[in-house]
């Protein structure tokens, strides 16, 4: 039985503490902050697929863990108790006049490259409940697209893992393998050993309303995501903030509310109940880095999750512990930190 240890609770952290635990492993997590207190805590949770055109590893890896999806969050949900807010809805995007031919050569494209699992494809908006305002009248429906709550995504892994018999800790000693998924903070040491930056975070800011249509799609419009939850309450967001002058929300995440609201209609007297900011990890390849850690000899690292961690992540827990405890290595090259040192 392999000793593991994880530094961060983030998504990340969480998912391959759980894929090792359910090989056997004994496993501590330690974060002095607790599960999901960064990045990881938000409130977005878009599960959204990348366009089903030239077709590389990245997107190939991406679509493999959103197809396991649906087996990794059940197991997690079964095992702890706690839901994490997973469903796979699906998602409409407004068709601008004009794009009928560009949305059909995808549509195309998913018919191949997703496996005949999901597509993609032109519908009516009017088909749908709560479609988003369309001057065309039409929608690009994928039904690959998923949610999760991301914060209680994070508790319902934590528990998942102490249920089978890990352990969530605020501090301790490294046992056995360590693996280092502190995000943005991970990122900030490997910039001031290397000539160049290695990543950087990026702030992002989020908002809750008060909003019941957990069953909807999800939709993306106006350049703002809108995912509705099984909770009655719907998010919004996000901002992308390279420069940032504080760490709360303020006058950028109005403007993301009021985007939503014009997408969505059904939105514009739906109160906001809650305001989210937070620094996601992207590396500069825009990659995750999965592998050795390149200050850390014998040591791993799980980073750069940036805007896709949660769909990443079951197939990220999979990949580090076939690495860690089989000595597997199926990570893609583009993957390694290498590739953004």
């Amino acid at each position: 039985m392999a000793d593991i240890t994880v530094r961060g609770a983030g998504v990340f952290g969480l998912a391959i503490a759980w894929s090792c635990v359910l090989r056997g492993a004994r496993v501590q997590v330690i974060d002095p902050n607790g599960p999901g207190a960064g990045a990881s805590g938000g409130i977005v949770g878009a599960l959204a697929p990348h366009v089903p055109e030239n077709w590389n590893d990245k997107k190939a890896f991406q679509l493999a863990s959103l197809l396991m999806a649906e087996d990794f969050w059940r197991g997690v949900a079964g095992a702890g108790g706690l839901s994490p807010g997973y469903a796979r809805t699906g998602r409409l995007q407004p068709l601008d006049e004009g794009g009928a031919e560009l949305a059909q050569a995808r549509a195309e494209g998913a018919d191949t490259l997703w496996q005949g699992r999901a597509v993609w494809r032109v519908a009516q908006a009017a088909d749908f409940a709560h479609p988003p305002a369309t001057a065309s009248g039409l929608v690009i429906h994928d039904s690959l697209s998923a949610r999760v709550h991301p914060a209680r995504a994070c508790a319902a892994l934590a528990a998942a893992i102490t249920a089978r018999g890990g352990r969530i800790l605020p501090e301790g000693v490294d046992k056995g393998a360590v693996i280092w998924a502190t995000g943005a903070a991970d990122l900030a040491v490997l910039n001031a050993a290397h000539p160049r930056q290695v990543g950087a975070p990026i702030k992002g800011q989020a908002a809750l309303l008060d909003f019941a249509m957990p069953d909807a799609p999800q939709l993306f419009a106006g350049g703002v995501h809108i995912v509705p939850h099984e909770d009655g309450t719907t998010a919004v967001g996000s901002t992308t903030e390279r420069e940032f002058d504080g760490l709360g929300t303020d006058a950028l995440l109005e403007d993301v509310i009021a985007a939503a609201r014009t997408a969505l209609p059904a939105l514009r007297k739906a109160p906001v109940i809650a305001r989210w900011a937070g620094l996601r990890p992207r590396s500069r390849s825009r990659a995750p880095m999965l592998g050795a850690h390149p200050l850390h000899p014998g040591q791993f690292i799980a980073n750069g999750g940036f805007k896709i961690g949660f769909g990443m992540a079951p197939k990220v827990g999979e990949v580090m512990a076939d690495l860690i405890l089989e000595g597997q290595d199926h990570i893609p090259p583009g993957f390694c930190p290498e590739a953004s040192l």
